[in-house]
């Protein structure tokens, strides 16, 4: 999935370093494939409501990361758990990062995009 990208385990210790230094709950639920795993981030915003983000390459082959509130998954949090339960049960090689913070930041730094 990440071809000439950091390698999975990286990335995500680079995003948790971020949320910490911003001063948000970062939490690895799930530790996947250490070099190409893929990545489900979700960000509570602590007030019921959540969003879903996953990667994707876009038509210019640049990875992106899609809100899956775009395609109908959350605002509600208890949507959002599920989601994320179904993907963890379909993808063991799958990391899961949950960050919370009352603004809702996401601290990607890739672009996001809707691709539906």
């Amino acid at each position: 999935m990440f071809d000439d990208r950091l390698p999975t385990a990286l990335w995500a210790q680079a995003l948790v370093r971020r949320a910490q230094l911003a001063g948000a709950g970062v939490f690895v639920l799930q530790k996947g494939e250490e070099s190409r795993g893929d990545v489900l981030l979700k960000v509570a915003s602590l007030d019921g409501e959540a969003r879903a983000y996953r990667p994707q390459t876009n038509i210019e082959g640049e990875r992106v990361f899609i809100d899956l509130s775009l395609q109908g998954i959350g605002p509600e949090e208890a949507a959002v758990d599920a989601y994320v339960a179904r993907a963890k049960e379909r993808d063991s090689d799958l990391w899961i990062i949950e960050i919370e913070d009352r603004d809702g930041r996401h601290f990607l730094t890739e672009p996001i995009e809707d691709l539906s």
